[in-house]
């Protein structure tokens, strides 16, 4: 399964009435297995939901914790990154060689490691006690 093209046939799924920027994401597991995410909003804003979070918690919910890869994709000039708090998900439970391809509608792409997009990242480690 090609994981921008899932992630494109999700994406018109996403719930944006207040920013009208529609997002979708798809995980592709290490067993093989691919989860769909996208973001919706609450009128409460910013409360909501990001794309990637979203397929996050539906890879957790079937019992899945390995990231191989990740897609996104928007209606965008130029591909979107993820936001921040997206990037210290994604890297719980991906590895530094992970790679996250981000697309656009009009088929433009961008592909960086988990490494490239979270330098320094926070991990469990820092939580150890010497």
């Amino acid at each position: 399964m090609d994981l921008m093209q899932a992630a494109r046939d999700v994406w018109g799924n996403a719930y944006a009435p207040y920013s009208k920027f529609k997002v979708g994401a798809a995980i592709r597991t290490t067993s093989g297995r691919v989860f769909v995410g996208v973001n919706v909003e609450n009128v409460a804003y910013p409360e909501g939901t990001c794309a990637e979070a979203g397929a996050i918690a539906a890879m957790c919910a079937a019992g899945e914790t390995d990231i191989a890869e990740v897609a996104v994709i928007a209606d965008s000039p130029s591909p979107v990154p993820c936001c921040g708090g997206c990037r210290q998900k994604l890297v719980e439970f991906g590895g530094p060689e992970v790679v996250v391809t981000m697309g656009t509608l009009d088929g433009q792409t961008l592909s960086l490691t988990l490494a490239q997009i979270l330098p320094g990242r926070f991990d469990a480690g820092h939580m150890e006690k010497v």
